[in-house]
């Protein structure tokens, strides 16, 4: 007995593992994954349908189990899952996923929420006209067949029939190293687009756009491209498409509207995407956004409602487009096998070339077929006039010969063939051996063969003849039919608009209030901020920043440390307590005391100044902190603090800065740099103590204080000639009656 070890042959690990995974790649790509351009099937949807046919499940039969259909198909001819299969087989079904289905199925064939299928021992199916529109000549000699995977049975190579499947029905798939991804068309466009180009084979890609406008899905939608980015897809094979769902504003009365969603992107869960919407709501992402309800029934029915009927409707569907899968992209890959099972990716043009190509060849295979089914049928035809003709003569040679067919083919010249026939003719069929019937049928067919050799050998008579099938083909899946109607439109639209939060926050006022202690809160409306009601806090604090704003408002909270926190107005707590600490709310530890809250105006500037009399300016939009720890805007130097936050009024041109020296400074407010962070530039130089106070203000108007007292009387100085200094400098004493705390 040999030794078993003597059989392995040594290879390396790597040659070994690249051949094998070579044959795998080969085997994915040609004969699993990939549609072939002709007849746009995949070697699985190809042998469902022909063992369907086999079943004789035609439109007009009646309902077969699932269950027989995938077992004739892994039995004969596709040896894999069944699962697999079956699951192919539902989506040739589903009307939501195939533009024209392949299957018409009976019983729970999964539905447009995501749900799956019944198991296949309770689902029936029958074949659809397209189906049988796409194996139409199967029987006339159009194609080659090859032995199935185990040599007993035969299958097609390809389908002869004239329906455009690959781009009418789409495709997709992954192989190895390649993909594919066909989305459907409508083919009656898709019909006058291959007769244009019957008449124009050179024809461009663009003049076959204005037959073939762009994808038309199952369910429907909006394709909102515009027209170059489309034609640029169909040139190159490559691309992609935005597809939004269909809406409409539905009045309910009393000014308030909801946004109705009837028709949504192609392959998208309807199921999953009301979570998508119900997830923005529960995490307060699109605050506009009220509710949304499923309402649908056999047609699709998606409710969605606005926090308020001010809601602009534009703004709250162009949200849920950026947000949710209420816009997708559908992408074009046109990778498909070509008639030498060669993969590459064609354009609009190359594809219904090949596919034209594929009908011209099987149109003429047809012919040749039917010319040689003729001249077998004249064949006989002949014998049978011969028969006549000698009838008695035939009758007796029957009668009195022992080898018949051997005297028969002596004495009239007539072949083996003719003979057979003859002898194995009924006596009830003599009767119908009439001279003129048989001339009659001999003469049609010979006329129908002149015919065919015609159009053999007239590629314009081939031409004529295709086009006229193609418009027989066009009036069954024409615009006006059901099936046929255009279900997407293609309106261009610009890519969905990011919408600021803000803008999703209803406008409401509120007055905010601040205590000493920092606890913060927000009335509703604007208050009188002297009523002693609105004034109330907890024992041993008092009010400390009170302000109107909106609840559209960004506040800016600054510490002396030169950090700067924003609070949104609209997520501050109501004003029917005390509030909560503003610590709760943003990140304050070791950063110095509040200085500051104010609401960030939009385009307003910010003068920054620190105690030891250094600043610059800051934009108040750019001083928003994105998070909870805040955004250092102020770098101070140790030992020194941010001390004047104050937003620069319209029209100021000139700063005055004083020191606790009792020394001002005025200048114009050019010299001070606009930045989005740092420590600024030496407002005012001091020998000893810090700044005091600095203001804004317009140079022509001069410089007003208080002076104090009950009265509530201003004091203005309208020169200041005399303190206008270049910016830096020590300065000299304020003018007469300067109030005695130094502040402006």
């Amino acid at each position: 007995m040999s030794d078993p070890f003597d059989q392995i042959a040594d290879a390396p690990f790597d040659e070994a593992l690249s051949q094998r995974y070579l044959v795998y790649a080969l085997s994915t790509i040609t004969a699993r994954s990939l549609p072939d351009v002709r007849d746009g099937l995949k070697p699985v949807h190809r042998r469902l349908l022909w063992a369907m046919r086999l079943l004789r499940l035609d439109p007009a039969a009646a309902y077969k189990k699932c269950a027989r259909v995938v077992g004739d198909t892994i039995g004969k001819y596709h040896p894999h899952g069944d699962q697999s299969v079956y699951d192919a087989m539902v989506r040739l079904a589903q009307t939501f996923s195939l533009r024209y289905p392949l299957v018409d199925g009976q019983g729970n064939f999964g539905n447009i929420d995501g749900d799956n299928a019944a198991a296949y021992r309770y689902t029936e199916a029958r074949l659809t006209q397209v189906a049988i529109d796409l194996m139409a000549g199967l029987d006339d000699g159009t194609v080659d067949y090859k032995p199935t995977y185990n040599g007993e049975e035969e299958e097609p190579e390809v389908f002869p029939g004239l329906f455009p499947n690959l781009l009418a029905n789409g495709a997709s798939g992954i192989a190895v190293g390649m993909a594919t991804s066909i989305p459907p068309h409508n083919v009656a466009e898709l019909i006058d687009a291959a007769i244009h180009l019957i008449d124009d084979p050179r024809a461009s890609d663009a003049a076959l756009m204005d037959f073939v406008a762009g994808p038309d899905f199952p369910t429907g939608g909006v394709i909102v491209d515009n027209a170059e980015l489309i034609a640029a897809a169909y040139r190159t094979g490559r691309g992609s498409f935005r597809v939004r769902a269909r809406w409409s504003q539905e009045d309910q009365g009393r000014g308030t509207w909801t946004a109705i969603v009837t028709e949504i992107p192609y392959q998208v869960p309807k199921g999953k995407l009301i979570e998508q919407i119900a997830a923005l709501i529960n995490d307060k992402k699109l605050p506009i956004l009220a509710d949304v309800r499923d309402e649908s029934d056999e047609l699709i029915r998606i409710v969605i409602e606005p926090r308020s009927r001010s809601v602009d409707p534009a703004m709250l569907m162009d949200s849920l487009f950026r947000l949710t899968d209420l816009e997708v992209r559908i992408p074009l890959n046109l990778n498909v096998l070509d008639a030498s099972r060669t993969p590459r990716v064609m354009s609009l043009h190359d594809a219904l070339s090949a596919w034209l190509a594929h009908q011209f060849e099987v149109m003429v295979r047809r012919a040749n077929y039917r010319i040689g089914k003729i001249e077998d049928r004249i064949e006989l035809l002949d014998g049978y006039l011969i028969a006549y003709l000698n009838l008695d003569r035939v009758i007796q040679i029957i009668r009195e010969e022992d080898e018949p067919k051997a005297v028969m083919m002596a004495e009239f010249g007539l072949t083996d063939r003719q003979t057979e026939a003859i002898l194995n003719m009924r006596l009830r069929s003599l009767r119908k051996l009439e001279e003129m019937q048989i001339r009659g049928e001999r003469d049609t067919l010979a006329k129908e063969r002149s015919e065919l050799q015609k159009l053999i050998e007239s590629p314009a008579r081939q031409r004529t003849k295709l086009k006229k099938d193609l418009a027989a083909l066009r009036a069954r899946y024409g615009p006006d039919t059901p099936l046929g109607r255009r279900r997407t439109t293609i309106e261009e639209a610009g890519p969905a608009r990011d919408i600021p939060l803000e803008a999703m926050i209803e406008r409401e006022p509120i007055t905010v209030i601040m205590s000493q202690r920092g606890w913060i809160r927000a009335m509703k409306g604007h208050v009188d901020l002297g009523n002693p009601e609105t004034m109330k806090f907890k024992e041993g604090d008092g009010p400390r920043f009170f302000f109107h704003a909106q609840t559209t408002d960004k506040l800016l909270l600054a510490t002396t440390g030169g950090r700067f926190y924003t609070l949104g107005g609209d997520k501050l707590p109501g004003g029917r307590g005390f509030g909560e600490p503003v610590r709760l709310m943003v990140d304050l530890e070791g950063d110095g005391d509040i200085l500051a809250l104010m609401p960030a105006v939009s385009g307003a500037k910010l003068l920054l100044v620190t105690s030891d009399g250094r600043g610059f300016l800051t934009s108040a939009r750019g001083a928003i902190a994105e998070t909870r720890k805040g955004k250092q805007v102020v770098n101070v130097k140790e030992g020194a603090r941010l001390k004047i936050i104050r937003q620069v009024g319209e029209g100021h041109d000139y700063l005055a800065a004083i020191g606790d020296n009792r020394k001002m400074v005025v200048f114009p407010l050019t010299e001070l740099p606009d930045m989005a962070r740092g420590q600024g530039v030496g407002i005012q130089r001091y020998r000893d103590g810090g700044l005091a106070d600095a203001v804004t203000f317009r140079f022509a108007d001069g410089l007003s204080w208080s002076m104090g007292g009950a009265s509530g009387r201003t004091r203005t100085e309208a020169d200041l000639s005399a303190w206008r200094t270049a910016r830096g400098a020590a300065g000299r004493m304020p003018p007469n009656g300067f109030p005695r705390d130094n502040k402006f």
